[in-house]
């Protein structure tokens, strides 16, 4: 991958007024509403533009209609450049059709939309972001009454009746905002506080307190930024340091990623170089970060650099089972591309892996149910049960510096792990593609790989096709799957053998795949 640019400060200005003219009047062909993991996302203009988000919203008025759903919907987004504007046209839509409507002033971070409506004061909502995508990215996404990420029976009905809308723009229902909050279906509420105060019931704030480890918070110019300010007051938390407040749709202060593009993303060593810089010279103990909509993390210690989000998730499973002895269920969730770490870990504990297509969704259930003591993803999204049903940065970040309060330095206690368990030797690959071929990944079968037998001298013990295709060897397995979101098919190796082994499956399972690396 080109990394020319990677962990240096954007070369040039991103033009704001062009992508605003894009956003209202854009050229070419509109794209079709598509929900991917997690809604819909495009560039600012032919991928994401203002009737976009009208039909969008338009489709969820029409199906809280047709099923009867009563309550108002949150509305609000991140910190991107239209996402302000972007609420205020669903809000308006949303009251059009007789919806009441909750319109926060601030940014709202994806996990808040989530215990809003578990805390029973939404019915449901729409987030305006693109995640830790560039900044000239949009996206929508939907939560129903459980919280977290619409199941595929819902969002191929919002995408059904979104691209109707998309198709005969003149049957959206439109008031303009002022007018509709004079009418009272769009109203303001204190999003802060219900928040925070319920973040207490989950973290241990008086050994992050007592402790004192020097902490800092990086919100990466996101929608954590305030939430971050109120739990430091509230909890007089005098450790922690915000070290860059800066909110700026351009995202300028950070860093290029590894090829070259801004991405907010808090599991790359390129945006987190900063974090990384200050605990190496020792002014931080733990350096935290969250994506733009907080629903990612990342942390950085002065022993291990920056944490890898599968270690991360290993250290967090072991230390909430520790911590919740006989208040748990029996099972630790992850995603098909996470660490079998985490398999090991839960063997030893007598609890049971729960192993999921990729995609939060699929957890929704199972934390309302009170099923998981952790569940988690190698992308850097965790929850749990008894918490949101949407992934947290926050509350991980603050969990992760719980657990070093309370015992050791992250990269130590992941140590402790392998030396029980074994090393894992892991790597993801991101293969730029075309849509055509990710279908055709997406549509690999079991049958199609039958003639696989044996990789890199270990055995084929299972395959599962479910997701793309994922091959579980005697001691590694790999993955081979397209994303929901971007033009990119995604491999994923995981060895317990050796990184030589790792390297040669990595070569021979996409050979035997079909997959060309580069």
């Amino acid at each position: 991958m080109a990394d020319i640019n990677a962990g240096k400060l954007p070369v040039k200005t991103i033009d704001m007024e062009l992508l605003k003219k894009e956003f209202f009047n854009p050229s070419g062909s509109l794209a079709k509403v598509k929900f991917g993991t997690s809604g819909h996302r495009g560039e600012l203009g032919k991928g994401f533009c203002a009737l976009h988000a009208k039909a969008i919203a338009q489709a969820v008025a029409k199906m809280h209609k047709e099923d009867g759903i009563k309550g108002p919907v949150l509305v609000g987004g991140d910190t991107r450049l239209m996402s302000k504007t972007v609420s205020e046209i669903c809000a308006c839509i949303l009251a059009a059709n007789g919806i009441d409507v909750i319109l926060p002033s601030i940014p709202l971070p994806t996990p808040v939309f989530s215990m809003e409506i578990l805390l029973g004061r939404a019915c449901a909502c729409l987030n305006g972001t693109a995640s830790h995508n560039p900044p000239q990215d949009m996206g929508l996404k939907y939560n129903p009454s459980n919280g977290g990420p619409a199941d595929s029976s819902v969002t191929s009905k919002i995408e059904e009746y979104a691209n109707y809308f998309m198709a005969t723009p003149s049957e959206i229902k439109e008031i303009g905002l002022e007018e509709a909050k004079q009418s009272g279906l769009i109203k303001e509420e204190d999003v802060i506080t219900p928040y925070i105060t319920e973040l207490a019931k989950v973290i241990d704030f008086d050994a992050i307190k007592e402790k004192g480890l020097k902490a800092a918070i990086h919100p990466m110019g996101g929608t954590s930024l305030p939430f971050y300010k109120a739990i430091k007051e509230k909890y007089k938390l005098d450790n922690l340091t915000i070290v860059n407040e800066t909110i700026d749709p351009t995202f300028y202060f950070i860093p290029l990623d590894h090829d070259g593009k801004t991405r907010m993303d808090p599991s790359s060593q390129y945006p987190m170089k900063p974090l990384i810089d200050i605990v190496a010279a020792g002014e931080y103990d733990f350096a935290g970060a969250s994506d733009p909509d907080a629903d990612r993390f990342g942390c950085a210690t002065k022993e291990g650099g920056l944490i890898n989000p599968n270690h991360a998730l290993c250290v967090m499973a072991e230390y909430l089972i520790s911590k919740n002895k006989s208040n748990f269920d029996k099972y630790i969730g992850r995603t098909l591309g996470t660490t079998h770490l985490l398999d090991f870990i839960a063997k030893s504990a007598g609890v049971e892996i729960d192993e999921q297509n990729v995609g939060f969704k699929y957890f929704v259930q199972g934390i309302k149910d009170g099923k998981y003591i952790l569940c988690g993803e190698e992308s850097a999204g965790m929850s749990k049960s008894g918490w949101t049903t949407e992934k947290d940065g926050i509350f991980a970040v603050l969990l992760l510096l719980e657990i070093m309060s309370k015992n050791a330095d992250i990269a130590y206690l992941y140590k402790e792990i392998t030396k029980k368990y074994g090393v894992s030797y892991y790597t993801r690959v991101d293969i730029p593609t075309d849509d055509e071929t990710k279908a055709k990944v997406k549509s690999l079968k079991a049958t199609d790989v039958a003639s696989v037998t044996e990789v890199a001298g270990e055995k084929v013990e299972k395959v599962r096709d479910t997701d793309g295709i994922k091959i579980y060897l005697q001691n590694s397995w790999f993955l081979v799957r397209p994303s929901g979101t971007e033009n990119i098919i995604k491999f994923y190796c995981e060895s317990f053998i050796s990184e030589e082994q790792m390297l040669k499956i990595v070569k021979e399972g996409s050979a035997a795949l079909g997959i060309k690396l580069s």
